[in-house]
């Protein structure tokens, strides 16, 4: 079986040009996002990112990076230990799947009434990333989910509800992540070149860069940042920063 670079590379592209061609499709769910999230930033909320394992790299690409959007949150759930009363020694791998953990998770993040959240899960069924969801709706919130529809809708949800992130977001982005997100097989039982990190970083650029473009459309002036390794990067950023007083948190 054919499995070398090429081949990883192909799996890449032909799921960032679906993705790119579908944005420029009318009624997209990349535009449905970009307005819930030029709606927030002009209310004066933030944009709520969460994910974990390796979507947490979604929520990075999301919050607090070079050329992204300046009222950006990312939640964690370490911050149950950073910011909260629970010990390190909570953080095992499992956590995710708890759905206990999302109240505590909540109780200490900064979230207000004109915020708006979005969710990366490549399963979308643990009962953290569920979680979180339905507080958030439950809350008022909109929610934006990017998750594998083709893996989510193969495996059991995990959170008491029985639901799905899928089923409870109000826009629903598609990583085109196949079941078990692999695209390569190497033998019958063995994959490689998992995909879902690739095209969640892509859609975390579109959104930025659809919320970035319809406010430069409308005359407004987006709230960027620029890079902090540049003269002068340091002092424009924290000046935006400064907007959002305590609500934003830029963690190591």
């Amino acid at each position: 079986m054919s499995a070398d670079p090429q081949d990883l590379l192909r799996e890449a592209e032909t799921r960032l040009e679906r993705l790119a061609a579908d944005a420029a499709q009318p009624g997209n769910a990349i535009d449905a996002a970009v307005a819930a999230l030029v709606d927030a930033i002009r209310a004066g909320g933030v944009i709520q990112a969460f994910g974990t394992g390796h979507s947490e790299a979604f929520a990075m690409e999301i919050a607090g990076r070079a050329g992204g959007l300046i009222p950006t949150n990312r939640i964690a759930l370490r911050d149950i230990v950073l910011h909260g009363e629970r010990t390190a020694d909570v953080l095992t791998g499992s956590l995710e799947r708890e759905p206990w953990v999302v109240d505590e998770l909540m109780a200490v993040s900064p979230v207000t009434e004109d915020d708006v959240f979005v969710i990366a899960s490549n399963s979308g069924v643990n009962g953290s990333v569920v979680g979180v969801a339905l507080w958030a709706k439950e809350h008022g919130h909109t929610v934006i989910a990017v998750t594998s529809i083709d893996h989510t809708s193969r495996v059991e949800p995990k959170h008491p509800s029985g639901k799905r992130l899928s089923e409870i977001a109000d826009v629903v982005i598609d990583n085109l992540a196949p079941y078990g997100d692999a695209t390569l097989q190497l033998t019958e039982t063995i994959s490689a070149g998992a995909i879902s990190s690739i095209t969640a970083a892509f859609i975390a650029q579109l959104l930025t860069l659809g919320v970035a473009r319809t406010l430069v459309e409308a005359g407004e002036v987006p709230p960027m940042y620029i890079s902090a390794n540049i003269p002068g990067g340091d002092e424009h950023n924290a000046a935006l920063e400064a907007r959002y007083l305590d609500r934003l948190r830029r963690g190591a």
